[in-house]
């Protein structure tokens, strides 16, 4: 019987898929959707038995009539009523560096509480990136002065940080 029912299927394949497949591109203009349907369709037909003992004839037609009602339903659906295909691929999201600026602005504030020479010897350091050495000589300081500022402008900038919020 099952043997019988596969053979059967098989033949139903056969004969009436392109034809389906056909018919649903026809109705939808989509072929990937039309694949979908045309399996679907034999699907329920190979769940129903007797629609494969029936004529040739009607068969056909209970297969186009279930092509049809699955195209009917699919566009009563909610989600193609809510949906909008689109041939392009939505924006991806991209860093606004919002997050970046708000954190220079918070520290630039945390900065203006430092004194003006522990403030020169932090932006030598780390804005313009110069070394002891040449923070040294372009404040015109010894390294070792410049090493300590530092020490203790970081420490003040710490405090200064966690005083608006910023943790460690």
């Amino acid at each position: 019987m099952v043997d019988e029912q596969a053979q059967l299927l098989r033949t139903l394949h056969d004969e009436h898929a392109p034809a389906l497949w056909r018919y649903v591109v026809w109705l939808t203009g989509d072929r990937h959707f039309a694949e979908d349907v045309v399996q679907e369709t034999l699907m329920r037909a190979w769940r129903r038995p007797q629609v494969l003992d029936q004529s040739d004839h009607s068969a056909r037609s209970w297969l186009f009539t279930v092509a049809r009602n699955l195209v009917i339903d699919d566009r009563r659906s909610a989600h193609t009523r809510h949906e909008i295909a689109s041939e392009q691929l939505p924006e991806r999201p991209a860093d606004d560096d919002t997050d970046a600026l708000l954190d220079a602005w918070l520290v630039s504030d945390a900065l203006t509480t430092l004194s003006t020479d522990h403030r020169l010897v932090v932006i030598h350091a780390y804005y313009l990136g110069l070394s002891t050495a040449e923070t040294a000589r372009a404040l015109e300081i010894p390294e070792g002065t410049v090493k300590s500022r530092l020490h203790y402008a970081l420490r003040a900038l710490r405090l200064a940080l966690q005083e608006r919020g910023v943790t460690q």
